[in-house]
């Protein structure tokens, strides 16, 4: 069941990152891959991976919108299409470009409205912005009327339940907003898949002051209140037309999503995740001991093995989908996961580290690679002459020979065998609590009787 190494999504060039290397880590010596559906064969099947033709996505899109309400949208209006960064980090983004196309071409069509505007909206820096728009062509297909949006911009007071917040004006400068975004299950330790899908409304459209209190002044099981206080807040509430999601597995993407009523969307989103993801985050969390190889265009939290991000294998081995984490009664844990033995960088953006130089051991594939990264990670890292020999000191300091790629891939995993013979032989008894024992923990603790109709 384990075959050659698949062929990582491509990574794209970015002055928020090093030179890219020599070689991606899949080229490395003994990397094998490990398809997701041989592991769990209920997880969802893809209708797109990256480099299969995006008629499926246009297709997925149009069916999703086919339902949507656009009466309120005038052909005198002006529209902002929301849109986020990372969703363009997902199998390449050209999916996540597509579905942007295609709700604007659908809302041009159906309402006659052509003012409509796109609102690039950034986590940190615009240069994603200014990299992004022209790399995937999008100021084409909206004439123009593309914008960069990010957190240090001019905000507009929103007055909410819970005091007066401050959104990024360029955001809200329309008549009515669409707010088009993406599913995968990063930083499941914060949002808890509580309102994972109103994140946006504070992480990408709202100023910093306003992020800072998402971050800071709440904790993972009440920093949601944030984003839902935006986004049912009367200000928002009449510019808000609907929302449209690309909607993953670790297959790939099975679907694009939409509708008027945002809730009724983000439950069925939850599910799905819930669904989709429970039994290969708890599968992760069944690791003992691995290398993580880091290869793809993000920080370093943010890239994909198999559809689950670097993130949720450094802060596992928790349940964070358990809502009781966090209580009185099971405590939180701070740590990070031990059985990560080492970390080997061959890409990923410069920032973002925070502690996981002082926590890991850290190996760097290549000399260029290093003269992209920060100081403050180079100074404690191991410095290889190139790929293999990195691979090589990455297993003699980690006492192992499990190593996995986060290499941006959907639908396999690439890792060495003793790492994939390792998850399946685990991958059954996992299937069956997560079906069994923590699916129906996970639902019941949202609201949702697993019994009934999902």
């Amino acid at each position: 069941m384990l075959n050659a190494a698949a062929s990582p999504p491509k990574i794209m060039p970015s002055l928020m990152g090093p030179t890219l290397p020599a070689k991606r880590a899949a080229e490395a010596p003994g990397i094998a891959s490990l398809e997701v559906r041989d592991l769990f064969p209920d997880i969802p099947d893809r209708i797109y991976l990256q480099g299969e033709s995006l008629s499926s996505i246009r297709a997925a899109t149009e069916r999703a919108l086919a339902d949507v309400d656009m009466g309120m949208i005038k052909s005198g209006d002006s529209v902002n299409l929301l849109c986020s960064e990372h969703g363009f980090s997902i199998l390449e983004g050209e999916a996540y470009a597509e579905m942007l196309r295609t709700i604007k071409d659908v809302v041009q069509d159906r309402t006659g409205c052509e003012n409509i505007r796109l609102r690039f909206c950034v986590g940190g820096a615009l240069m994603e912005a200014r990299e992004m728009v022209p790399y995937f062509g999008l100021a084409e297909p909206f004439e123009g009327r593309v914008k960069g949006v990010g957190p240090f911009d001019r905000g507009i007071p929103i007055e909410t339940e819970i005091g007066t917040l401050y959104g990024l004006a360029k955001v809200y400068d329309a008549d009515w907003i669409i707010h088009a975004h993406y599913d995968d299950p990063r930083e499941t330790y914060f949002h808890r898949l509580v309102g994972r899908s109103l994140k946006a409304f504070t992480m990408s459209y709202a100023r910093l002051e306003t992020r800072s209190v998402y971050h800071m002044n709440f904790g993972t099981r009440s920093g949601n209140v944030v984003p839902r206080a935006i986004f049912e807040s009367p200000f928002v509430q009449e510019k808000f037309a609907f929302t449209c999601f690309q909607v993953t597995s670790p297959a790939g993407i099975i679907g694009i999503d939409a509708d008027n009523d945002h809730h009724r969307l983000d439950r069925r989103l939850m599910v799905n995740t819930l669904k989709s993801y429970g039994k290969m985050l708890r599968l992760f969390a069944e690791i003992d001991e691995c290398v993580a190889v880091l290869d793809a265009g993000r920080w370093p939290w943010y890239l994909h093995a198999g559809g689950v991000t670097s993130g949720n294998l450094i802060k596992g081995p928790t349940d964070y989908f358990d809502m009781e984490v966090g209580s009185p009664r099971k405590g939180y844990p701070h740590t990070l996961n031990t059985a990560v033995k080492a970390l080997v960088i061959n890409h990923s953006w410069r920032e973002l580290f925070v502690d996981l130089a002082s926590w890991y051991p850290m190996i760097v594939t290549e000399p260029e690679v290093a003269k992209g990264l920060p100081q403050r990670v180079v100074k404690r890292a191991h410095i290889a002459e190139n790929l293999e020999k990195a691979m090589e000191h990455a297993f003699e300091v980690a006492e192992t020979d499990k190593a996995i790629l986060f290499d941006g891939t959907y639908g396999s995993i690439n890792l060495t065998p003793p790492l994939g013979e390792y998850l399946l032989e685990k991958a059954p008894e996992v299937s069956r609590r997560v079906d069994e024992e923590l699916l129906p923990m996970w639902l019941k603790q949202r609201g949702i009787d697993p019994e009934g109709p999902l």
